[in-house]
């Protein structure tokens, strides 16, 4: 079946626009190399999967976003910050019926089995994507994984101890943004 953008879909304002449909090539060609670029065509991704009607998917570009290794002055950040905002405003217009899958879980696990590139980091990045997507579809439908927390004594961190490990850690206004955007 040929991929392709949905008719009447609306672009996510908060990521580059795309003239047509992408596939994973356009991050893969980076390799390791996580620098500006590849946090730009991660966005990009992002938002032809949106396009397409895949918004879990776009949410995990997102988080690939986040692997970038960015200084904080990047002109790219002028214009495209880090995607908390594009990962509320995904998970916000998900039309009913489009597979989003359980954010909240999905955080949890993120954060709790972080691999890769500055672990550190990205672990507190995932915490604060957990609370944002409690605040925006928590509830029932969306649950945290109890068996998980309870197998393996896991403490969810307060939003207010995530904030303070990206202002350490993070950008510069890191912590600020997201804060930010999970107060909505």
């Amino acid at each position: 079946m040929e991929r392709r953008h949905l008719e009447n879909r609306e672009a996510c304002p908060l990521l580059p626009v795309v003239g047509g449909v992408l596939t994973a090539q356009v991050t893969v060609e980076f390799k390791r190399n996580y620098n500006a670029d590849f946090y730009h065509a991660s966005l990009r991704y992002a938002q032809s999967l949106w396009m397409e009607g895949k918004p879990a998917q776009a949410l995990l570009q997102l988080n690939k976003a986040l692997m970038a290794d960015l200084a904080g002055d990047e002109t790219i950040l002028s214009e495209w910050p880090l995607p908390y905002a594009a990962k509320r405003w995904v998970m916000v217009n998900c039309p009913a019926g489009e597979f989003l899958g359980n954010p909240v879980r999905h955080y949890q696990h993120l954060a709790t089995r972080m691999s890769g590139p500055r672990p550190e980091l990205r672990r507190w990045r995932a915490w604060a994507c957990f609370h944002l997507a409690e605040v925006v579809v928590g509830g029932e439908a969306n649950p945290r994984d109890e068996r998980q927390l309870e197998r393996e004594k896991i403490v969810i961190p307060e939003l207010s101890e995530a904030l303070v490990q990206l202002g350490s850690l993070g950008l510069r206004g890191e912590a600020k943004l997201a804060e930010e955007v999970i107060a909505g």
